[in-house]
């Protein structure tokens, strides 16, 4: 699964040095779907390099779209550009819907799931390279594909 993520993010990968700045229109944006993500989800990387280490994607997911319950090993940070989304955080229970300008952190290896009450996009920042890694019910590691049939 991570091979297949930085294989992906790679090639969405845009070039970013400490001395450059970024600047981009969301017309600008390269998206793409990511093996291991959802199919109603794509992603543009907007600055750093994914595979590398801290990061920030854009994501934009269609209605009813799920995240399935998943932890991460860095510190995600998610923004909310657009639409409304559902976050809920597996030990606390917390559960908050999110609009424009929302904001949620989740530390490493904190597990939550994400759904898109209504057509969403959202910055993701990284504080390390990105990868995913879903949990069942009980919080032990499956694959990407046993996560996602559920949800198809």
């Amino acid at each position: 699964m991570r091979f297949a993520v930085a294989a992906l993010l790679s090639c969405l990968f845009i070039a970013h040095a400490d001395d450059i700045g970024v600047m981009r229109k969301m017309s600008d944006n390269k998206f793409a779907p990511l093996p291991g993500m959802p199919q109603c989800t794509t992603l543009a990387v907007e600055s750093g390099d994914p595979t590398k280490g801290p990061s920030v994607i854009l994501i934009k997911a269609a209605a009813g779209c799920m995240i399935p319950w998943h932890w991460h090993t860095p510190t995600e940070q998610v923004m909310m550009v657009s639409g409304s989304a559902k976050v809920e955080m597996k030990d606390s229970g917390t559960i908050a819907v999110l609009g424009p300008g929302g904001y949620a952190m989740m530390p490493s290896k904190h597990v939550h799931q994400f759904t898109c009450t209504s057509a969403c996009s959202a910055f993701i920042g990284s504080d390390a390279a990105f990868d995913i890694h879903y949990v069942d019910a009980n919080g032990g590691e499956i694959s990407p594909e046993q996560a996602l049939a559920k949800k198809r």
